[in-house]
């Protein structure tokens, strides 16, 4: 422990120095820094995403785990606007694998985005090719560079997905989207695995949002919210909802995010997970009636223009809404997340270095004890840099 502690202080000694300068400017793209021009146009914009940290993790029941460095995102994007009417933007994660082979969408899965987009209208855009799924919440909308945990319904959510978005701007602070997009990114048997012989593929395999994000009172009140619609088989659908609701006071920022998934075949995979533990004689199937519901709540406090203090919550919980075979529908696990940290601004730019806090409790009720589950806790102390890189 002293050592990680150690460590964590060696990592942090520049950023506390540098805080005590009076630094406090716009940071040029690294092309305007070696060739001394300013860049005029708004028509490629090239930018790489990092977020590096230091990681110390402890388990319940087996203590210190694990420290050691990490890059948990490395992304590098390029976006802008052609032409009063057409845009464009792509985004490829660079530390996952580009293998692309039997995917649905003829597209690995490194890339997030590949798309173009069109403006007939000041009121009408249309957004064609693979995108970032339309549902509401504030954290999902987030760049993932800036999320030190992800709530269980996000990280084994499907997010990025080909298809189409038209955009409708009802007003300048309020806006309404229909998408639609595959719903999986690769087969029907790669997505969901072993599954009962009466459940088959369907023959649309798409998923349909309506979303509105709007805002009140010169944005100091904001929501994103969305229903969706997914056909995963014949006769078997998802439909999640989500409301994203945030307030913006002075030097406070926070907001709510309320998701609800109801899946005709759990693609999560965590209650697949908890309800094939102890098999026996049964056979290892994908659940089928999967039920999620996921409550995230983060307040920041800017209480210096460069320092930032937040706090965050989650609260989930998994569970089937009918009977899989010898497995009795209702909560099988309720989860909680406490995240608290400290963030510092350099720049007026996104570069900020971070020391965090994050805490997950996992807790089974007397359905998940009986299939050989025990609760348990974890405790992870990260710090780091998060950096969009403004490259060209």
């Amino acid at each position: 422990m002293k050592k990680i502690l150690l460590i964590i202080a060696i990592f942090l000694a520049p950023l506390i120095m540098k805080a005590q300068q009076n630094i406090y400017t716009n940071d040029p793209t690294l092309l305007e820094e070696i060739t001394g021009l300013i860049k005029k146009s708004d028509k490629f914009n090239l930018y790489l995403n990092m977020h590096t940290s230091l990681n110390a993790k402890w388990i319940e029941h087996q203590g210190f785990d694990h420290a050691y460095f990490k890059m948990d995102q490395l992304r590098i994007e390029a976006r802008g606007n052609l032409n009063s009417w057409m845009y464009y933007r792509w985004r490829q994660r660079l530390n996952r694998s580009n293998d692309g082979g039997g995917a649905l969408d003829n597209l690995p899965k490194s890339i997030d985005y590949a798309a173009v987009g069109f403006r007939p209208s000041s009121k009408f855009s249309i957004f064609i090719g693979k995108q970032c799924a339309a549902y509401g919440g504030f954290e999902f909308d987030l760049n993932p560079i800036e999320i030190y945990e992800y709530s269980d319904m996000v990280e084994y959510m499907d997010n990025f997905l080909t298809g189409v978005n038209f955009i409708y701007n009802i007003s300048s602070s309020q806006e309404l989207c229909l998408q639609i997009l595959d719903s999986r990114n690769y087969s029907f048997e790669r997505t969901y695995g072993n599954l009962p012989s009466y459940v088959r593929d369907t023959k649309c395999p798409l998923l349909y949002t309506l979303n509105w994000n709007g805002s009140f009172l010169e944005d100091m009140l904001k929501f994103r919210w969305s229903a969706s619609l997914m056909q995963e088989a014949r006769s078997q659908n998802m439909a999640y909802f989500a409301a994203g609701n945030e307030i913006n006071i002075d030097k406070v920022n926070a907001f709510v995010d309320v998701m609800y998934a109801r899946q005709g075949i759990d693609r999560k995979g965590i209650i697949t997970e908890i309800i094939n533990s102890d098999l026996g004689n049964r056979t290892d199937y994908t659940a089928l009636g999967a039920d999620y519901l996921s409550v995230v709540a983060k307040l920041n406090y800017r209480f210096e223009p460069r320092w930032n203090f937040f706090v965050k919550g989650m609260y989930e919980t998994a569970g089937l809404y009918k009977h899989n075979e010898d497995r009795a529908k209702g909560r099988y696990r309720t989860s909680w997340g406490y995240l608290a940290g400290i963030e510092y601004y350099p720049t007026k730019t996104n570069l900020h270095f971070f020391l965090t806090f994050i805490g997950r409790t996992y807790d089974y009720n007397f359905r998940g004890k009986e299939l050989g589950w025990r609760n348990y806790n974890t405790q992870q102390i990260t710090t780091g840099f998060i950096y969009q890189l403004p490259m060209f």
